[in-house]
């Protein structure tokens, strides 16, 4: 069953905080919530779908309808990391287009910065428990920075992709950052800054990642009929796509994301190619995961991307691929260390037309989110939504 058209994005909010140590995260969930319905001019009780994921606490969806007052005909808690929210996306316009629900609601709240948690952890290990793969990892001491700096090295020695080059990533997120009052890191860097910064895991610099910040985001996807009736623009979606890719049974190669298998399910279900995109939300937790992805949507050749991304390209206004431009994951905003769900509302920002007016793209009828959950250098899962301007 195809989703095309089947179900709009009516509501789409941000936490404007980066520090929330006074909330406890059900709190922090409900206010995603209320923003979100504010935003679509909806209410709790209009609700009956409910998605989140390993970020929610308690139960998850259980507890947090009993916190929010909801009275549910369908739930979803999939996890899948960073790219939970991009995947919930679709699975609320499956479920709306298959009569489960009417108006589905996704929140995303963490406080990984107020908890003082770093993105180099052991990936082997799991919510303080033994993964499948720990025993076999865990004791060469893996981080997550390390896997990433893995697989950027390993791009590097089959293409030739250069620091500088993975450089421009930041520094287009930089350029969009510092017309967001809410940016982490508002100020505008240059390649050689990015370069002159730390080595965190080489070749990776401290400018090559992302934020670590709390907060988080809400979406509400309802029925075509619903979303006609309210006052803000609409977002259709049009297509969408979720992959695993593992390290399959030690057949691994680091140079390419689930991207590569994601992408073209969501564009074949939407109808269009990467070339018709006017827009693109690129998961960022590091530069080397943008690259990365880039290539594996189509958006260029595989081991191109260096080229792609070099000399302002996906900066707005200047460039051939706006990306990002809330600042990302990289200057803006990582909530719980899960970027995927920022990506889809600055990408319905873009299509309403109600990005900074610094950023915003002219004309901005299609755009896609894609979000990548897990390690790019171990197992990862990849989701892809297309969505279009309702004219």
């Amino acid at each position: 069953m195809s989703i095309r058209g089947k179900a709009y994005i009516a509501g789409a909010w941000e936490h404007p905080t980066r520090k929330a140590p006074d909330k406890s995260l059900a709190q922090l969930h409900a206010e995603m919530a209320k923003g979100a319905l504010d935003d679509a001019g909806l209410s709790f009780d209009d609700v009956d779908g409910y998605l989140c994921a390993g970020d929610a606490p308690g139960m998850g969806s259980i507890g947090m309808a009993e916190y929010m007052g909801l009275n549910l005909r369908y739930i979803d808690n999939t996890e899948t990391g960073g790219s939970s929210y991009v995947v919930h996306v679709g699975h609320a316009a499956a479920a709306i287009a298959a009569g489960k629900c009417d108006v589905a609601l996704i929140t995303l709240a963490g406080k990984p910065r107020s908890a003082g948690i770093a993105r180099n952890r052991n990936p082997a290990r799991g919510g303080g428990g033994e993964t499948p793969e720990a025993s076999f990892e865990g004791i060469y001491g893996p981080s997550t920075a390390n896997m990433y700096g893995m697989a950027a090295m390993r791009h590097m020695h089959e293409f030739g992709t250069t620091s500088e080059q993975l450089a421009w990533i930041k520094v287009a997120a930089s350029h969009h950052a510092q017309h967001n009052e809410h940016a982490l890191l508002p100020n505008v860097v240059t390649v050689e800054e990015v370069l002159e910064s730390p080595i965190i895991s080489d070749p990776l610099h401290r400018l090559d990642c992302c934020v670590i910040t709390d907060g988080g985001g809400g979406l509400v996807v309802v029925r075509p009929e619903i979303a006609k009736q309210l006052e803000r623009p609409p977002v259709k979606i049009l297509g969408h796509g979720e992959a695993p890719k593992h390290l399959n049974g030690g057949r691994v190669d680091l140079t390419y994301s689930g991207a590569v298998y994601s992408g073209p399910i969501a564009f074949e279900e939407a109808g269009v190619k990467p070339s018709d995109m006017d827009y693109a939300s690129i998961y960022d937790s590091f530069t080397i995961t943008v690259l990365e992805t880039l290539e594996d949507l189509g958006f260029c050749e595989k081991g191109q991307g260096g080229r792609f991304v070099a000399d302002g390209n996906l900066i707005s206004g200047q460039g051939s691929l706006p990306f990002n431009t809330d600042g990302g994951g990289l200057c803006n905003n990582h909530p719980a260390n899960r970027g995927g769900m920022t990506k889809v509302i600055e990408a319905v920002r873009q299509l309403r037309g109600q990005a900074h007016p610094a950023v915003q793209v002219p004309n901005c009828r299609l755009a896609l989110a894609h979000g990548t959950g897990g390690s790019l250098g171990t197992r990862m899962g990849s989701s892809t939504l297309i969505m279009e301007a309702e004219a």
